[in-house]
């Protein structure tokens, strides 16, 4: 059944002649200028449309489908306007800072070049999809601190609130590792996460069945976590969460994951003081400000844009 509806969605996708031509060359929207077509909105939003089940064919389906298709473009959207303020700002990303992201993430697998290829290649992925994505990912930091981390403070005496509140949970972080579980779009996510929860399923043990992560055959384990190096999104899942503890689901680039912190081996937590914390509950608290602060910004860019929407 997926994988018939996967080729219905490739057929679809890449069935350009005649009026479907004409169908996929329509302008989708208009960015200040710069054009997304419909086959570029189609072509991003495929895997989301799978994932969901939604067969675009389907006139029943049509209106859930329209949907994904606007979220999608709505993404699609911010990443031009992030990408034309970069310009603005002159803030770019070097081949050399991408191709240092792709080697932490080799490392944190312990994969060589051509292993990592293999597993790119295995999951149908392109190794300049990767790079696109790394530098996405990192422009939008770059602009998130010139523009959005700046301007978020968190004062001492928000510190010393939450420090009182929560010291009991205030724990040392070195020597955790992250284990990320990415669900394969043909089992059912909800269905697993409920026995993880409940303890009938380990992390490990659903990681190395039902992930389609590189890493499944460690349990999911990623390594290490650099808590430095993590983006807002991830610090602030993870700065609230113990050793040992497992997310809900979240969407991770349109598949259904979830994220194991643990210490391995075990070990007990050792509770920090004030002034140890201090950095762990800055980012805690820096988080949600972050977000708000970065909707605002991208809302501020929106209202100066010149956005037409051909849906």
């Amino acid at each position: 059944m997926k994988k018939t509806l996967v080729l219905l969605l490739a057929i679809w996708l890449c069935g350009i002649c005649g009026a479907q031509a004409a169908q996929l060359n329509k302008v989708a929207a208009v960015v200040n200028g710069q054009v997304i077509t419909m086959f570029d909105l189609q072509k991003a939003a495929m895997p989301e449309l799978a994932r969901a089940r939604l067969n675009p064919n389907n006139p029943k389906q049509a209106r859930d489908v329209d949907k994904v298709f606007r979220k999608v473009l709505d993404m699609m959207i911010m990443d031009i306007l992030l990408g034309q303020e970069a310009k603005r700002l002159k803030v770019s990303v070097s081949p050399a800072e991408v191709d240092n992201e792709i080697a932490k993430m080799m490392k944190a697998r312990n994969l060589t070049r051509p292993q990592f290829e293999a597993q790119l290649a295995q999951q149908k992925i392109s190794i300049s999809e990767i790079r696109e994505n790394f530098e996405k990912s990192l422009l939008r930091q770059k602009i998130m601190g010139m523009e959005v981390g700046r301007k978020v403070v968190v004062t001492p005496a928000e510190i010393k609130e939450y420090y009182e509140a929560h010291k009991d949970s205030l724990y040392e972080r070195s020597g955790l590792h992250m284990g990320v579980l990415v669900y394969a779009p043909n089992v059912n996510a909800r269905s697993i996460a409920a026995q993880i929860k409940s303890g009938k399923l380990t992390f490990k043990e659903a990681a190395a069945k039902y992930s389609i992560a590189p890493n499944r055959d460690k349990g999911g384990d990623m390594g290490p976590v650099e808590w430095d190096r993590l983006n807002p999104e991830w610090e602030g899942r993870l700065a609230r969460m113990k050793p040992g503890d497992v997310t809900e689901l979240f969407d991770l680039q349109g598949r259904k994951a979830q994220v194991h912190l643990f210490r391995p081996g075990g070990g007990a937590n050792k509770q920090l003081t004030l002034e140890q914390a201090t950095p762990q509950i800055d980012a805690i608290l820096r988080q949600p400000k972050a977000v708000e602060r970065f909707e605002e910004y991208a809302s501020q860019l929106r209202r100066k844009a010149v956005i037409d929407i051909r849906l």
